[in-house]
């Protein structure tokens, strides 16, 4: 490929350099359906040589210790912060988000590399007792290699680094690909890569055609582990390019989530729980509200309270001043939205507000929508719907509803709201999910793992369990000494 500078297209980054070549990405913004940027592009042979790169670079990086890449961490997280601003309306202009969760997106990436900084120091390892006289058995983690990270457009920003931060952390260097329609925010990071002076090829960033990016990742042999965050339609994919040389997966995959209101909950937290974990990101969020069962005797009024409260959400650009729902992604995004509230209707279900595309943009905007009485069959209550719609049931009593919450072939997020304590317990542990919020409509945390059961995905993210996911085992038996 002939590399072409050009100044006005933002750079990728490999092996320690600035790369404007390819044809470039168009960003649009969602809000007005514009073009108002340009990313470089990579072609495989150019993949191939950040894989090299990062290769080349390995020993040196694994070799540093635990402390000194937190080191590096936190110098690009001291960026970040001192960025935080613009790298907030960036997210807003090429995803739409409200521009307060863009700042949101921005204080959690800070918050998951200052994290893991700090984790890096924690790979621990073993002495175990031997069985025979003379020997001794030692068990060490040791960094598994080159990683490929996969990112997603809905958190451009923290989901990438949720990848990022503990693969370095453990000594492994990444080539990251940001999603086409985002990639700004991952540019951005780039840059603060290279502002805190990492070194050379330890991380660098491609964008590009993405079946050509991955068929890479996966032929080469020094990229050791792939991580992506996306549908689990793409994960099943991964998972047949990964068998050629078994490369290891780490794969946070779709959605189906309930939130379960039981008679007993505080109905105000319930509602307002409810409303956050349904439309924050504009209902583009894996672990958003799904499905919202709700037990017959407090059914009507929670009801009432939420359509209340979602006829109040204001509509519009993300950078204008009290916006709680931005637009959704583009085109199809939005065509997608309208066909499930047609399939609910059909099914019987009765439209309480919304159900819309808005005329207060040119971009993709829907209204946010409450659907009641909705069958179990309606899509809209079968797959996940990446829009701000809000289907609600009825159900009768607790068996029930853990049999109809776990009825799908997905399991990443749970809710329940209850004020019985023996009642979260026993539905908590009940629920098919990796992450269950009881009273908690935003329970993801640094500190603790994220990821799915069943199709939702394999292995996890944050917490110990995200370090441990780039670190390989070895047992080391010494005898005669």
């Amino acid at each position: 490929m002939t590399h072409v500078r050009d100044d006005s297209v933002n750079a990728l980054y490999l092996d320690g350099r600035w790369h404007h070549g390819g044809r470039p990405l168009e960003v649009t913004n969602p809000a007005t359906a514009e073009v108002f940027a340009h990313v470089a592009t990579v072609d495989r042979t150019d993949v191939r040589h950040a894989i090299d790169a990062a290769e080349a670079a390995w020993r040196g990086w694994r070799a540093l210790s635990g402390k000194e890449r937190g080191g590096h961490l936190h110098r690009i997280a001291d960026v970040i912060e001192r960025r935080a601003e613009e790298i907030a309306r960036t997210i807003t202009l090429e995803n739409g988000k409200p521009l307060a969760q863009g700042r949101a997106e921005v204080g959690m990436t800070v918050d998951h590399l200052r994290w893991f900084a700090e984790e890096a120091r924690r790979a621990y390892g073993r002495v175990v007792p031997p069985q025979a006289a003379g020997k001794r058995h030692v068990v060490i983690k040791q960094p598994v290699g080159v990683v490929g990270a996969i990112a997603p457009w809905n958190f451009p920003l923290v989901l990438a680094v949720r990848k990022v931060a503990p693969a370095l952390a453990s000594g492994c260097p990444v080539v990251l690909k940001p999603a086409s329609a985002t990639p700004l925010s991952a540019v951005r990071f780039a840059e603060a890569v290279h502002e805190a002076q990492l070194t050379a090829g330890v991380f660098q960033l491609v964008a590009g055609n993405a079946q050509e990016i991955a068929a890479e990742m996966f032929a080469h042999p020094a990229c050791r582990k792939v991580t992506f965050t996306g549908s689990t339609e793409v994960g099943r994919e991964l998972v047949r390019l990964a068998a050629d040389r078994v490369t290891k997966l780490s794969l946070e995959l779709g959605g189906n989530a309930p939130v379960i209101v039981f008679d007993d909950a505080d109905l105000d937290q319930a509602v307002n729980g409810a409303l956050i974990t349904k439309f924050r990101n504009t209902g583009q969020s894996c672990i958003a509200a799904n499905r919202i069962y709700v037990q017959r005797g407090v059914f009507d009024k929670f009801v009432a309270a939420f359509t209340e409260k979602t006829k109040a959400l204001k509509v519009g650009n993300g950078l204008e001043e009290g916006i709680d729902i931005g637009p959704l992604l583009n085109a199809a995004a939005l065509d997608g939205a309208l066909t499930y509230v047609d399939d609910a209707r059909q099914a019987g279900a009765t439209v309480l507000c919304g159900g819309e595309r808005t005329d207060v943009g040119r971009g993709f905007f829907f209204e946010p929508t409450v659907l009641v009485n909705v069958p179990e069959e309606a899509r809209c209550m079968r797959e996940e719907a990446f829009a701000p719609i809000a289907p609600i049931a009825q159900f009768d009593d607790e068996a029930e509803i853990i049999q109809r919450a776990n009825r799908t072939p997905y399991g990443l997020a749970a809710y329940l709201f209850t004020t019985n304590l023996g009642r979260a317990w026993r539905v908590a542990e009940a629920l098919e999910a990796g992450t269950v919020g009881v009273n908690d409509a935003v329970p993801t945390t640094s500190q603790c793992p994220f990821g799915g059961v069943k199709e939702s995905g394999v292995g996890r993210e944050l917490g110990s369990d995200g370090l441990e996911a780039f670190l390989e085992t070895k047992h080391i038996s010494f005898a005669g000494i």
